[in-house]
């Protein structure tokens, strides 16, 4: 196991489910304080070892229920798939998926941009590409990878 320390340098002392800055200096007690989560998911079929900072209170909170990877409540999309689920998806067989509606292309192009950016983090490994696409009087957003 990694130190907290280099997980947290490697992931920018951002908490890869909820995005938000952690404290380097917080204690670890704290809720929200640095923690290591190893990577354990529901999934069976997940990578173990995938070492991830997380605030502690998140950390625990995944262990009760599926890690949940909120979309940004700035975006306007419609139907928004579930970022884990979508991305456990697409790193084990690549594609294409819809992942949300957008009323317009301006939200669509909106929500490609900060979802490019959010699994930049959450999936560094994973190369992802957006495309938006015109259907029945609205914009639908693709996420394609490999």
């Amino acid at each position: 196991m990694s130190n907290l320390s280099t997980v947290g340098d490697r992931d920018s002392w951002r908490c890869w489910l909820c995005d938000e800055p952690v404290d380097p200096d917080a204690s670890v007690n704290s809720d929200l304080g640095p923690s290591v989560d190893l990577g354990a998911t529901r999934s069976k079929k997940a990578a173990p070892g995938t070492e991830r900072l997380a605030h502690r209170t998140c950390n625990t909170r995944k262990g009760a229920v599926a890690p949940v990877v909120p979309w940004s409540p700035d975006l306007f999309v419609v139907d928004p798939a579930p970022i884990v689920a979508t991305v456990e998806r697409l790193g084990r067989k690549g594609g294409r998926e819809v992942v949300a509606r957008c009323p317009s292309r301006a939200d669509a192009d909106q929500a490609a941009t900060w979802l490019v950016d959010r699994l930049s983090r959450l999936a560094p490994s994973l190369a992802v590409t957006t495309q938006v696409e015109p259907g029945g009087g609205q914009f639908l957003l693709v996420l394609r990878a490999g």
